[in-house]
């Protein structure tokens, strides 16, 4: 295994917290920690607690009204569409509901047959917002657009796009899917051996090929995208109407919707009961339901950029679907019909290990002092999750073809560098087994373990093939030579988009990380409960 040491000078991390929190009236929201959000009324009997896909955290003023009205208290957490059929698997002991963006994560995962009641209470199709001049320059403005010619406009070099992970998110499994409809051309189910057709692999890979940033949750691919300067993403209708509220009252460039006509897919977001066996409960959830699906809730939730049918939108909410930014609600949406659990999970397979664009992953590791003893072990831990094979193929997030896996452990100052460009089975489980003998010792500078990481991937590689990424876990405050200052002038003078994702962990410093996020237009977990499951989520962002 290839090893070598280099010091440098700085280094990069970040943050963004997916809390959210409103209050007024009666009712009143409080942020818990992490991605929970909580919403409380006065006179409450009962509490709910649901398990939700990012994106429903544009309806916080609903379900804020929705908590007022009902008297019922609802608590949610907000977690990738892979990480809720698991709950589901495992019998979501710790919710009483759940909200998926889509039914098929439903059926995946309800193996135990738990869930009840479910009702879909909005849609939504998965669209390409194309930069509005750049929509008009590819002759995609007001007509129908197949796959095929998004994939000739990435091949000429025109455009590039930025998607979720299809193994993490359903906004970018719905579209991958979507996308091997369109190019095998069928409208029948897709079957097992469809996916092992070879003129079909080379242009699902030149089509992913084209993903210049990726993401794990659809919510912030949005966020990521309004921070930065992209020439497309693909995701939610009602998410593109929303980038582009926040656009136009920015006085920026907004973005214009393409329908891909032969792989169009939709988010049912389907709402239903885990059933426990607590009536109370039940009949709580029960009363959120029907408030929802209420006149007035469906129509708020049309003013988010929600459809509530098939076909159109209600009169008054004309002015939220605006044509001049390409929707359409005159279309009669027709979506593509998923595949069997089995299909779809061979797809979703060959996406993480054949097709997809292959990661650089750059993780920066944290081992100073203050790790020894627990700190330790639970990073090593984590890192196990994703070298060992075996365990990265549970939650889809096995190596790829291609993939590099660069370990930079350390301290005061860089203690090892650790290659690997052949990212094979054994190979991954070396560097693991390395990386687990690893002492704890000295101080901590996490600028100067970013930066080396950056060099890296600027000087050694061609950063526009890989999907790259930094990845920085410290539990402390950096106290070294270098500064935020240093790694910020390097970094601008590199004028890379190489996001540095951080985890924190132990006494972390949080203002140190939100700057190097806000630096990178990258993102902060907070890995203080569950430094596993942290470790986890990052890996589902490149």
């Amino acid at each position: 295994m290839p090893k070598y040491l280099k010091i440098c000078l700085l280094s990069v991390c970040l943050m963004l917290t997916v809390g959210l929190l409103s209050a007024c009236g009666s009712s009143e929201a409080e942020e818990s920690s992490g991605t929970w959000q909580t919403f409380r009324t006065r006179g409450a009997h009962e509490t709910i607690r649901i398990l939700s896909g990012s994106e429903n955290q544009e309806l916080a003023s609903i379900l804020e009204q929705c908590a007022s009205e009902t008297k019922v208290d609802i608590e949610i957490e907000y977690k990738g569409s892979l990480d809720i059929m698991r709950e589901l698997q495992q019998g979501a002991e710790d919710y009483d509901a759940v909200w998926p963006a889509s039914s098929l994560w439903i059926s995946m995962g309800d193996t135990g047959y738990l869930v009840k009641h479910a009702e879909s209470v909005s849609m939504t199709p998965v669209v390409f917002g194309i930069r509005d001049s750049l929509a008009e320059e590819l002759g995609f403005k007001g007509r129908d657009v197949s796959v095929n010619e998004i994939l000739e406009a990435i091949r000429s070099g025109r455009m590039s796009f930025c998607m979720t992970s299809a193994t993490q998110s359903n906004s970018g499994a719905s579209a991958y899917i979507g996308f091997l409809y369109a190019l095998m051309g069928k409208q029948d189910s897709m079957t097992e051996e469809d996916l092992d057709n070879e003129e079909l692999k080379q242009e699902i890979t030149e089509l992913l090929s084209g993903i210049e940033r990726s993401s794990g949750s659809s919510d912030w691919l949005k966020d990521m995208f309004l921070n930065g300067d992209y020439d497309a993403m693909v995701n939610y209708e009602c998410l593109m109407i929303s980038a582009n509220q926040q656009l136009e009252a920015e006085g920026k460039e907004t973005l214009y919707a393409v329908y891909p006509y032969d792989g169009l897919s939709i988010a049912d977001s389907p709402f239903g009961y885990v059933d426990h066996g607590d009536s109370g409960k039940e009949e709580a959830f029960l009363k959120v339901q029907e408030y929802l699906l209420s006149d007035e809730a469906q129509n708020a939730i049309q003013r988010t950029g929600r459809r509530t049918g098939y076909e159109g939108v209600k009169e008054e909410n004309l002015d939220v679907f605006r044509s001049d930014w390409g929707i359409d609600t005159e279309r009669i949406l027709s979506p593509i019909v998923m595949p069997s659990s089995e299909v779809l999970l061979k797809a979703l397979n060959l996406y993480q290990t054949e097709f997809k664009k292959p990661s650089l992953n750059v993780y920066c590791l944290d081992f100073s002092g203050s790790m020894i003893g627990e700190g330790n072990r639970q990073l090593v831990e984590a890192m196990q999750q994703i070298l060992d094979q075996d365990y990265a193929r549970q939650n889809l997030l096995q190596a790829n073809q291609g993939e590099v896996n660069v370990v930079i452990t350390f301290s005061d100052e860089i203690n090892n560098i650790y290659v690997v460009n052949d990212s094979t089975d054994e190979n991954l489980l070396e560097l693991y087994e390395t990386v687990a003998s690893e002492d704890c010792t000295g101080g901590t500078d996490i600028y100067d373990a970013a930066l080396t990481g950056l060099q890296m991937i600027e000087e050694d590689y061609d950063a526009s093939q890989y999907t790259p990424a930094i990845i920085l876990m410290t539990d402390g405050r950096s106290n070294g030579g270098m500064e935020y200052s240093d790694f910020a002038e390097a970094y601008q003078d590199y004028g890379s988009d190489i996001p540095v994702f951080s985890i924190m962990f132990g006494d972390a410093r949080e203002d140190q990380l939100e700057e190097l996020a806000n630096l990178t237009n990258a993102r902060v977990f907070d890995g203080r409960e569950d430094l596993i499951g942290a470790f986890r989520s990052v890996k589902g962002y490149n």
